[in-house]
């Protein structure tokens, strides 16, 4: 496995490969690799013959300056795990890099950006598809690879690839949780031992919106079961907890479930952790 540190290596070595003609996959993760990354890079083995793993923890979208400095970076651990993955390239870049310059310009994703993680987050949209649109010319994959989890953020990416013509991909890949139904997330190291044991109560709040749904309950019932179900465990800070239309992650309408695909996702805070999680009927 190589490992490229400059933009130029990245884009010299990504030209060569298209002109062998080898089909590029592409796994862009911001490091503290868990099974849910090596699951992406995994896949984009089998489905192309060459695979570059970026890890970068992008400034530009975080809106918490302590998130940023408290993210967890392992890049040693991590490339150990990249190269029997699957793994032909580590591209891990320094922030100057990838910002020579601060970035100008700016994204606007309409509706997408003031729902959830847009209306929690300000300009943190606007920093994914910036680190993700130079990824994309730097790598020239021909398929980029995410998890479910961050849900609002593959919608988000799709949107700016249909959008710019990017000539790719993108493949989603469904959440990988821990055997108590936890999301894996690289944020999920840092909580306490307790905080560690509440965690698994997120995903059970997700599950219970799902079942109520499922047995024709309201939107607003289901939602509703799913915030006092957490209410129960004060540790656990709620931001969010919505269902929205699967596709447009708008508020869903009052209707059954089988009459649009539905996505129930949340945002919560445990200690100064902050976790995301969805179920997508």
């Amino acid at each position: 496995m190589q490992i490229l540190q400059s933009a130029p290596a990245l884009q010299a070595q990504t030209e060569a490969w298209r002109q062998e003609g080898l089909r590029i996959g592409l796994v862009p993760t911001m490091g503290a690799l868990h099974e849910g990354h090596l699951q992406l890079v995994r896949a984009a083995a089998a489905e192309n013959d060459v695979v570059v793993t970026s890890i970068f923890v992008n400034p530009t979208q975080f809106n918490n300056a302590e998130d940023f400095r408290l993210y967890p970076r392992l890049p040693e651990a991590d490339a150990e795990l990249l190269g029997p993955a699957g793994c032909t390239a580590l591209f891990m870049p320094s922030v100057e890099q990838m910002y020579p310059a601060p970035a100008r310009l700016r994204f606007d994703f309409g509706p997408l950006e003031h729902v959830m993680e847009g209306a929690f987050r300000p300009g943190h949209f606007n920093g994914v598809a910036t680190v993700v649109s130079k990824l994309f010319h730097l790598a020239r994959p021909h398929r980029a690879y995410f998890g479910q989890k961050d849900l609002q953020q593959v919608t988000i990416v799709r949107q700016m690839v249909s959008d710019l013509s990017f000539d790719l991909e993108v493949v989603a890949f469904p959440t990988v949780r821990e055997a108590d139904g936890l999301a894996m997330s690289s944020r999920n190291r840092r909580l306490t031992p307790a905080d560690r044991a509440r965690a698994p109560r997120l995903h059970q709040a997700l599950q219970l919106a799902a079942e109520q749904l499922r047995a024709g309950h309201s939107v607003a019932a289901a939602r509703q079961a799913a915030i006092d179900y957490l209410a129960q465990e004060p540790a656990i800070k709620l931001e969010y907890l919505e269902v929205a239309d699967a596709q447009t992650l708008q508020p869903a309408l009052e209707q059954p479930a089988d009459k649009q695909p539905l996505a129930i996702c949340l945002a919560a805070s445990l200690g100064d952790v902050r976790l995301i999680d969805n179920v997508v009927l």
